[in-house]
């Protein structure tokens, strides 16, 4: 009788060990390098697994920022006094009531430390702000703000400053750059790196302790004895449709997940199979890439009542969340078209047209939503935009201003064609060291996790910032592969 996929074996079922190591890590993107540097550094045997015939994973296709702050190095070179206290309190907020306090203070408190070590290991960042409001960096800067903090309702509370650390290179390549450098600091150290190699079941012995691996390889299963530790860094799930189905069904009305192909949620499921917690999976990050050109942010989004829903200058994962939110129906984001600019040249968004007018009467009119609801929304918005004051949604006096004819409206509706990306935020429940818990919160031993198979700091996708989950994953990754060596 076969058992079932990701079922754990127990030691006694292996009659052959193919081979030993002391720390196996699974999977070789950012979480999954940093893991093997420090085990491999701190005197431990590592082997280094991924189911790809390449180093990348996830990060390796992100623009790999990395939101990190508190006083590094670039930020007081352009001028910025950020304090630990202050990006830990609006992480802190931005998660809401799923922050994890403990793994946010330490995130902060190691944030400064973590850059060091990125530079110590070649991981170049210029010293120079991109000043101009974007989804990523197009320049080679090595800062720039990537959350929400100089919006609503964050920037009245908390200090701003920017923390999103660009890697010192031309255009949306920082993902290739960061992982080249990270897989040449693998190559450097005693790592045994095996590509092409997939995770298939944990091993344990009668206490429940993980003490193995199998594996599968050239056609092979084999078994991998582990003396210290698993450290499971093998993605999300946003590539399994019946995980998202079961856990993030919401998520799957946007457009395209994003992540690599391994995304799968096998590294979770393994965990699962021998007792461990699982928490926030039904999160996920959402995008609604509407800048550049940053001058769309003076328009304003609409649901189906005709009514605005959020501050139209939050990042862009914050508007995607809050519109996924919305009631059945459309969503459209209108604006003049002196601000449409190049939007069909330079926008990541594609949202079709769904409507233009001479006059605000005409542009309603062509609008399927309540016209006495949508003419009072724009007359009340530009009443005190004129005035520089939004008192619905607080949206900052630089991006306020009358919306005037002619009016172009953008179709903004999940699943009409507006480019609106995904990932999931949920995962195993660790520690602060990265070993994963039980359903009763007790360490399973032998067995840590980190990246995005761990449900690490970033919790919401309304609180989301660029860049928190590559600085999360190499973080955890880091003390994940420590506290794996030195059990």
């Amino acid at each position: 009788m076969s058992l079932p996929r990701y079922a754990p074996l127990n030691q006694h079922q292996i009659e052959d060990w193919h081979s030993t190591t002391d720390v196996l890590v699974v999977g070789f993107g950012g979480a999954g390098a940093c893991a093997a540097i420090e085990a491999s550094d701190a005197g431990a045997s590592v082997l280094l697994i991924d189911a790809a015939s390449a180093p990348g994973g996830s990060t390796a296709l992100s623009s790999a920022e990395l939101y990190l702050g508190g006083g590094t190095r670039v930020q007081q070179a352009c001028g910025h006094e950020d304090s630990v206290e202050a990006m830990y309190e609006y992480l802190l907020a931005s998660n809401g009531p799923q922050a994890d306090a403990e793994k946010i203070r330490h995130y902060c408190e190691q944030s400064v430390e973590h850059f060091d070590w990125l530079v110590s290991h070649g991981v170049p960042f210029k010293d120079s702000e991109l000043k101009a409001r974007a989804v990523m960096a197009t320049t080679d800067d090595g800062l720039l703000y990537t959350g929400s903090e100089k919006a609503w309702p964050y920037i009245d509370a908390i200090p701003a400053a920017p923390r999103g650390h660009n890697l010192n290179v031309w255009g949306d390549n920082g993902g290739p750059l960061f992982m080249k450098i990270m897989a040449e600091a693998v190559s450097k150290r005693p790592i045994d790196v095996s590509l092409e190699t997939r995770a298939l079941r944990l091993i344990v012995d009668d206490e429940h302790r993980v003490v193995g691996l199998l594996i599968r390889r050239d056609m092979q299963e084999l078994a991998v004895r582990v003396t210290r530790g698993v450290v499971l860094c093998a993605g999300g799930f946003a590539m399994n449709r019946e995980m998202m189905q079961r856990y993030a069904p919401e998520l799957l009305r946007c457009s395209m997940a994003i992540g690599n192909p391994g995304d799968t949620g096998g590294g979770i499921q393994m965990a699962m199979a021998v007792g461990a917690s699982t928490i926030n999976m039904h999160e996920g990050f959402v995008s609604l890439p509407f800048y550049p050109p940053a001058s769309l942010t003076f328009g304003i989004l609409v649901n189906s009542h005709g009514q605005r829903f959020i501050n139209e200058d939050a990042y862009h994962g914050r508007v995607g969340s809050f519109l996924l939110r919305q009631d059945p129906g459309p969503v459209y984001f209108i604006l003049s078209v002196e601000d449409y600019a190049d939007y069909e040249k330079v926008a990541y968004l594609g949202a079709p047209v769904a409507a233009t007018g001479e006059s605000l009467e005409e542009l309603i009119a062509e609008l399927p939503v309540p016209s006495d609801a949508l003419q009072q929304t724009m007359e009340y918005y530009n009443q005190y935009a004129a005035c520089g004051q939004d008192p619905l949604y607080h949206k900052h006096q630089d991006w306020l201003k009358p919306l005037t004819p002619p009016l172009v409206a953008l179709d903004c509706t999940p699943g009409n064609g507006a480019y609106m990306p995904y990932f999931t935020l949920g995962g195993l429940e660790t520690t602060l060291a990265g070993e994963v818990k039980n359903t009763l919160g007790e360490p399973i031993k032998g067995l840590y996790a980190a990246g995005r198979t761990a449900c690490g700091v970033p919790r919401r996708g309304d609180g989301y910032a660029s860049g928190i989950s590559v600085g999360d994953a190499t973080m955890s990754g880091r003390f994940a592969g420590r506290a794996a060596a030195s059990s």
